[in-house]
Order: structure tokens, then C-alpha cells, then sequence
């Protein structure tokens, strides 16, 4: 997978295109994921799969962006918008959830012989959309760990969405 992060959205399109045959999905990388219909000029901020992943052509690959002179949030869909209320310093953080998240035995599964799914969701199950919410994993996109076709009810390529 090439390196796009930073450059505009067509450009970077057009490099993707050279190693994938499905579309370019293009979200917006701040709360909300909506960019305009003409965005080839809007900035790349994170993309998905990594830069130096292996790809093949039938590879979804999603790529988020802002606006020219809007710049990337510190973390994939994080709010444009500053919070009401700061916290305070000396508040602690929450202590993180316990995780539901278990690796995937061979015997469990589709008996049909299919691996479940489009798969790259690495070692990490999620019973259900519930667990990967108590997880704080969801939503979890194609490509993702965790991600499987059977939690992705819309089939869009993004897992516990709804």
C-alpha cells in the first residue's frame, strides 16, 4: 500500500488506484466523516490499510480527509469542536474497559468452510457488536482487527457502526 497521508485526495487516489481495482472510499476525518462531493483537493489524514501493507487488488481501502486549510485531528474521527467543559488536571483519567476481546479458536467458526468474512481482522473476536462496544473497539473497519463481514450488517465496510 503506497504512503498518502498528507497528500490531496486525488492525487492519492490515483496512486491507490495503480494497486487496487475497488473503489476509494473517502470519509472525513473529523467527527461526523462527511466530506463534500467534490473533495479531490481535500488533504489525506489517515488511511486504511497502512502505509507498507501488503494489498491485493480486491483490497477496500478507505482514506480520510479535511477540508484545505482544516487540519487532521490528533485521532481518526475526533471532534472538530472543542469540548464544553475542560477537565480538569487533576482528574484522572478512566481507568480503560476490561476487554471482551479473545483470540478466535479454529474450532470456532463457520463450519462451512469459509474463513467468516473478508478476513485482515487479525487475532481479535468480538462475540458481537456489544462486546466490541464494551471493548471500546467499535466501529471497527474493513481491514481492522476485528473486523468480520457477520457484524458489518450494512455491508460498507464498517463493522458495529449502528
Amino acid at each position: 500500500m503506497p504512503a498518502v497521508v498528507g497528500q490531496k485526495f486525488a492525487d492519492a487516489e490515483a496512486l491507490v488506484r495503480q494497486v487496487v481495482s475497488t473503489p476509494v472510499q473517502a470519509r472525513g476525518a473529523k467527527a461526523g466523516g462527511v466530506v463534500a462531493p467534490e473533495h479531490g483537493q481535500w488533504e489525506v489524514c489517515s488511511q486504511n490499510p497502512a502505509a507498507g501493507a501488503a494489498v491485493t487488488p480486491g483490497t477496500a481501502v478507505e482514506l480520510s480527509l479535511v477540508a484545505p486549510g482544516t487540519s487532521c485531528p490528533a485521532a481518526p474521527g475526533a471532534s472538530s469542536k472543542p469540548s464544553a467543559a475542560p477537565k480538569s488536571p487533576s482528574t484522572p483519567p478512566p481507568a480503560p474497559a476490561p476487554t471482551t476481546a479473545r483470540p478466535k479458536p479454529a474450532t470456532e467458526g463457520p463450519t462451512d468452510g469459509s474463513t467468516g468474512g473478508s478476513g485482515a481482522g487479525g487475532s481479535v473476536y468480538y462475540k458481537n457488536c456489544d462486546a466490541a462496544k464494551a471493548a471500546g473497539a467499535a466501529p471497527i473497519r474493513r481491514g481492522q482487527p476485528g473486523y468480520r463481514d457477520a457484524l458489518d450488517r450494512d455491508k460498507d465496510g464498517i463493522a458495529c457502526d449502528k
